[in-house]
């Protein structure tokens, strides 16, 4: 009877160590990357990029504001053009793609980030960084939980809150005058964007007009528009998140296909305002609530 019970109690003893030898791994496991694991809350801000070195105070503005709306919480930049990377790290300043910061980020532990792209319409280059995101939260020992916010028009809403956001910060203008803004533009189906913007803001200003560089409507399209209104003066202010070689030459540039010069030749009075959508507060302010909606997707 003894050695029976002696090697029950054995037989016990072993199970049990056998048991926690098997369990210790998968605690460990929880406690490192389970879900009983630590947070590390991270937030990655993708601008476009420029490489006019004035127009980057309105994306450095753009993260200060993200910083203060999540105080500890550390944020990240990366510019999505490559030809914006490349043509600065000749000049010596280096930014990182977006999924080089990603990359980053999981090296360094973070489990949950929030991208939140700056740009105005969820055309090609933010489904891009959406892409991006999306790849990194589907590797194995990637990031946890990735969120992406949405860019400055994306729904109705978003259409009318940027529409009541920059008529404020506009040039006071009078009859005779109008206020042309300039949007990049793109063959992506989210160029209807700009239309629906141009609607909203006619539903408080008829004087406020809405322009693309590369697609419809063109300010060939718009100059027509502006003579049959008796305009004189336009004021040329960027869609932008800065005011950056579009704004600088496109629109307000010496050379003879530029925005200025196309109005001086219809008999309009061109003036440029340079100051992107980054610096005025307003307009800023959508961005960072769109970061703060999808910041809250994570839950944390």
């Amino acid at each position: 009877m003894r050695q029976t019970a002696a090697s029950a109690l054995l037989r016990a003893v072993l199970a049990l160590t056998l048991c926690l030898a098997l369990a210790l791994p998968a605690l460990a496991g929880e406690g490192e990357g389970g879900k009983h694991a630590a947070s590390k809350h991270g937030i990655l801000l993708v601008a476009f990029g420029t490489s006019v070195p004035e127009a980057v105070t309105a994306i450095d503005s753009l993260k200060r504001q993200a910083e203060a709306a999540f105080p500890g919480v550390p944020v990240r930049l990366a510019y999505s053009s490559s030809i914006i990377r490349h043509k600065i790290a000749a000049e010596g300043t280096i930014k990182s793609s977006p999924a080089q910061a990603l990359a980053d980020m999981a090296a360094e532990g973070f489990t949950h980030v929030t991208v939140q792209s700056l740009q105005t319409i969820p055309g090609r280059e933010f489904e891009d960084v959406r892409a991006t995101a999306e790849a990194f939260q589907a590797m194995p020992k990637g990031i946890r939980q990735v969120s992406v916010g949405r860019p400055l028009l994306f729904l109705p809403k978003d259409i009318d809150a940027a529409a009541a956001a920059i008529l404020p910060t506009l040039p006071a203008h009078k009859k005779g005058e109008a206020v042309v803004l300039m949007g990049h533009g793109t063959e992506h189906p989210a160029n209807a964007a700009y239309a629906a913007l141009q609607l909203a803001l006619w539903k408080q200003d008829p004087s406020v007009f809405v322009a693309t560089v590369e697609s419809t409507p063109s300010l060939d399209d718009l100059i027509p528009v502006l003579k049959r209104q008796g305009v004189r003066t336009a004021y040329l202010v960027p869609f932008m998140s800065v005011a950056g070689d579009h704004a600088h030459n496109d629109m307000a540039g010496a050379e003879h296909g530029s925005w200025a010069n196309k109005l001086k030749a219809a008999g309009i009075t061109p003036k440029p305002v340079l100051v992107g959508l980054g610096s005025r507060p307003a307009v800023a302010q959508l961005w960072i609530d769109h970061l703060k909606d999808a910041d809250k997707e994570l839950g944390l």
